[in-house]
């Protein structure tokens, strides 16, 4: 994930757009978290991060959802070989409950290869959930079933009743969802790859195009009561990630290692440098302060300086507010900082009321005066690509900027129940195809 935060991203198009020109020194050895931005990771989709999202449920406030995607720009008429979790790899959703980096309640998704549903390989995918706190493990849903991609009327015709048969109750009193859905995430991606391009004005009243509009990506949603997960501070830290089995052997069986994590949107790309990409994906948040240098001294705020010196000068050391927003919280003003220890994790503070429906908070989160969006938490209506623009434009320390991308919400209506992520498009609508005029 998502008004404070992200750090880098201060010109124009954004985070993601400078990601190529810092990747772009030692492509070989890149590997992150989010839409293919590392050529490593953009190898093995299935196991890629995209976004991660948590928010107070605002139909159901006494809840936290929490969303994460996987593969990237997945489109609906990619057939026959239909777009599937990984059967090799675990899928896994950490809580932070006490603020060390570490976590205390965790989810683990493992998935079985796919059983044909429809003609030319439409599958659904049976997978078992497991729960690991306090020091216990336990299978809290088993056999469950993803809905089929969505391919088309006649293969898949009342899609959204099919997706709605994909929620399940788990027996620890959560409910998940495991699926494809419309990528949420907005951006425009295709001018920001162009040095950071900009469209119109700043970027801050629209005409942008967004990228990602007719993608899907596969989810994992969670709804958890919020008192399985609150403690003292009412602040917990969340993320995401990916393991793959591992290539050594312990004590005769073989492990998985972690190849891809996700808490903050955009971190990997914009602020870790190439050669370390890889070494982060493999780290746990309990161990990023070995990072926090690149916090302080992000690399992007000096590109900033020289692509766009008319909107500068961007700071760039000391950066002490990019350090609280991504590594520790806000403590000053108190919103979600959850204690010293630096860790790269998407905090929320459960005891800030949620919004009043799902895409009706301000885009701009905190930055807009909206408490309960990011970077507190982050929900599927927050633009953090403008945000991030402003942040690390200096939004904190007295560098006010309105810029952005010029693409402020998704391309269709969020979902106003579980698991709020809309239906993906489908094969046979092809939006990014082009009708041929009939003859005859």
């Amino acid at each position: 994930m998502r008004g404070i935060a992200l750090a880098l991203a201060a010109a124009l198009a954004t985070a993601v757009a400078v990601a190529v020109v810092v990747r772009g020194s030692s492509p070989g050895t890149a590997n992150a978290s989010s839409h293919r931005e590392a050529p490593l990771i953009s190898q093995d989709p299935s196991a890629d991060n995209t976004d991660l999202y948590a928010f107070r449920s605002p139909d159901k406030p006494d809840t936290v959802t929490i969303v994460s995607n996987w593969i990237p720009g997945e489109d609906p008429g990619a057939g026959p070989n239909w777009y599937t979790f990984s059967p090799s790899a675990r899928y896994d959703l950490y809580v932070d409950r006490n603020g060390d980096g570490k976590p205390d309640v965790t989810w683990q998704f493992r998935f079985k290869a796919g059983t044909p549903t429809a003609f030319l390989g439409g599958t659904q995918q049976e997978y078992t959930v497991t729960k690991v706190a306090g020091g216990k493990t336990t299978v809290v849903g088993r056999g469950l079933a993803t809905p089929p991609d969505n391919i088309g009327p006649r293969s898949t015709p009342n899609y959204h009743d099919l997706a709605v048969k994909g929620v399940h109750s788990l027996t620890d009193g959560t409910t998940v969802f495991a699926g494809q859905r419309d990528d949420a995430f907005f951006g425009d991606i295709g001018a920001a790859f162009d040095l950071v391009a900009i469209r119109h004005g700043t970027g801050a009243t629209g005409g942008g195009k967004d990228f990602f509009a007719g993608y899907a990506v596969h989810a994992i949603a969670l709804q958890v009561p919020v008192a399985m997960l609150d403690n003292s501070s009412h602040v917990i830290g969340i993320w995401a990630a990916t393991d793959r089995p591992s290539a050594q052997v312990a004590k005769g069986k073989p492990g998985l290692v972690q190849v891809s994590r996700l808490g903050n949107p955009l971190v990997n790309e914009l602020l870790i440098p190439t050669e370390l990409k890889d070494k982060w994906n493999a780290t746990t948040p309990d161990k990023d302060k070995q990072f926090e240098q690149y916090y302080s001294t992000p690399i992007l705020a000096a590109l900033l300086n020289k692509l766009y010196p008319q909107f500068g000068p961007f700071q760039e050391k000391d950066r002490a507010d990019i350090v609280s927003v991504l590594g520790t919280g806000l403590k000053s003003p108190n919103l979600n900082y959850t204690g010293p220890t630096f860790a790269d994790e998407l905090r929320l503070n459960l005891s800030i009321a949620p919004t009043a429906a799902v895409g009706k908070g301000n885009r701009l989160g905190v930055l807009g005066g909206d408490l309960a969006g990011y970077p507190n938490g982050r929900r599927l209506e927050d633009d953090v690509i403008d945000i991030s623009e402003r942040a690390v434009g200096g939004a904190l320390i007295g560098h006010s900027l309105p810029l952005g991308d010029g693409v402020d919400a998704n391309d269709v209506p969020l979902q106003s129940s579980f698991p709020y992520e809309p239906d993906p498009f489908s094969g046979f609508d092809n939006t990014k195809g082009q009708l041929q005029p009939a003859n005859g």
